[in-house]
């Protein structure tokens, strides 16, 4: 018998260190790392979706039944997402109660879906809300107006410029810049937590060409924003225009990106050069429906966050709708479209 005891104590002596390192190494992670609780949240969502190198492969859908652009009886070309709430449907939710039932529908709807998330564990199946937002009007778009689209495709748009305009990675008009201020505005209305109580994005991605750029910064830098959800814009370059030929979707050099917009986070891996653009090949649909796939993975199994911003191009999006079965709903330049989109690990 003491001899078993002693060898019991031998082995609690062993493992005891280890227990106080593994101890000590969470504190320092959580509390003294400068990665921060954030961060170790992403790290422990990354660990329980997978390794990298073991991607991950999705099933993505949208959801119906809860914004109007979804439905077949509304008219892309007479909505006016200003005087429609953004599209939200006015509807009661399983999770209502006493208590809620008279909030606004916006605030109804963020508690319902971070039910579904609740419900959902293990992590097989996601829901996020994604804030499509289209650029402002660029001079490149100036310019198919005024050549015609066919004599645009043909000729115009495989040079830099006519002389007047210059469309090489394009930037925005006046026109442009009012109505990425025009959709400033429009957010900023949406976020009051009295009359609509839109969630806020708590992750903000955009394309590298500088019309969006331009535009997400116009749009979303200087919102009333709470503290945990401030503009930090991440720069995605899968999240680009229709490649290839278009020397307006021709991204600048990492170095000018940088300078232009110090404050923007540019993901990992991304070159100096644009190594993504042919002169001789535009994309087609299926090469660019496989890029978008390809970007919602990587944020679906990366970011463990709900509610998130993209803005990038009309083909971007429409690609994105495409990969997610909804239907085609074509935005003007500075338009926005909401959606509600399922992702379902398969492998």
């Amino acid at each position: 018998m003491l001899r078993n005891r002693k060898a019991l104590f031998r082995r609690s002596a062993l493992w005891l260190p280890i227990l106080l390192l593994f101890f000590a190494t969470f504190l320092y992670l959580y509390l003294v790392s400068p990665a921060g609780p954030g961060d170790l949240e992403t790290e422990i969502y990354s660990t329980a979706m997978g390794s990298e190198e073991a991607a991950a492969t999705f099933k993505f859908e949208f959801v119906p039944g809860f914004f109007k652009q979804s439905e077949a009886d509304t008219n892309p070309d007479e909505f006016d997402n200003s005087k429609e709430n953004f599209g939200i449907i006015e509807r009661d939710f399983e999770t209502d109660d006493a208590v809620t039932k008279d909030w606004p529908v916006w605030r109804r709807f963020h508690r319902y879906i971070n039910h579904l998330n609740n419900q959902n564990r293990p992590l097989d199946i996601f829901y996020k809300v994604l804030y499509f937002g289209r650029h402002g009007e660029g001079y490149h778009n100036v310019a198919e107006a005024f050549y015609g689209t066919k004599a645009w495709d043909d000729y115009w748009s495989k040079l830099d410029g006519n002389g007047t305009m210059y469309w090489f990675d394009a930037h925005l008009t006046d026109v442009g810049k009012q109505q990425a201020l025009a959709a400033h505005d429009f957010i900023e209305a949406q976020l009051n937590t009295t009359t609509h109580g839109m969630p806020a994005p708590e992750s903000y991605y955009v394309s590298p060409l500088y019309r969006c750029l331009q535009t997400a910064n116009l749009t979303w830098a200087n919102l009333t924003l709470p503290d945990d959800k401030r503009f930090t814009p991440v720069i995605k370059e899968l999240l680009r225009e229709v490649l290839g030929e278009h020397t307006c979707d021709k991204r600048s050099t990492k170095a000018s990106i940088t300078a232009a917009f110090p404050d923007f986070i540019i993901e990992d891996g991304f070159s100096e050069e644009d190594l993504l653009w042919k002169a001789d090949h535009r994309e087609t649909h299926e090469e660019h429906d496989e890029r978008t796939r390809e970007l919602m993975t990587d944020i679906f199994s990366r970011n463990p966050n709900t509610f998130v911003s993209l803005t990038s191009h009309s083909g971007a999006i429409a690609s994105h709708l495409r990969v997610f079965g909804h239907r085609e709903f074509k935005l003007p330049t500075g338009g926005m479209i909401p959606v509600l989109v399922k992702a379902t690990r398969i492998s």
